[in-house]
């Protein structure tokens, strides 16, 4: 890639192989990897799992100490060690922007499944929301094989 920045990156990851490729390609456009802001965002459970409560779950912090804990596993297995880690709790899309807003972020680079039709409006599309709330410029990477 040939545009660079100096401004913060938000880099959302659901650590799946796209995320390794985010993170990637937001690397190639920073000046300094200490622009690189690595964020997960763990979903509220009734979001994902509405009636749940009568279950033995774990709590909304367990969940995101257990993100914590795998989140610089994740990074240094992929070979990004000491990147800025974030874990916020609540809605992806709104969450990411809203994070990239506070900073003051000049990009988000942010990975989409490609799902289309059907799978789309089954799933959402935490990219999507990003798109349309982000006030600085959004970078998509598409999956090679997306829909």
């Amino acid at each position: 890639m040939e545009w660079e920045t100096s401004e913060a990156i938000v880099v959302p990851i659901d650590f799946s192989g796209m995320s390794v490729t985010a993170i990637s390609s937001a690397l190639e456009l920073a000046h300094d990897r200490d622009q690189i802001h690595v964020l997960h965002v763990v979903p509220v459970l009734d979001q994902i799992a509405p009636d749940i409560g009568h279950l033995a779950v774990p709590t909304d912090a367990d969940r995101q100490d257990s993100v914590r804990e795998h989140f610089a596993e994740f990074l240094s297995q992929h070979g990004f060690p000491g990147l800025r880690q974030v874990v916020r709790h609540g809605k992806p899309g709104s969450d990411i922007a809203d994070y990239a807003k506070e900073i003051s972020a000049g990009l988000i680079v942010i990975s989409s499944h490609g799902y289309g039709g059907v799978k789309r409006l089954l799933l959402g599309s935490v990219t999507e929301a990003v798109v349309r709330r982000a006030e600085c410029p959004v970078l998509v990477i598409r999956r090679p094989d997306a829909e």
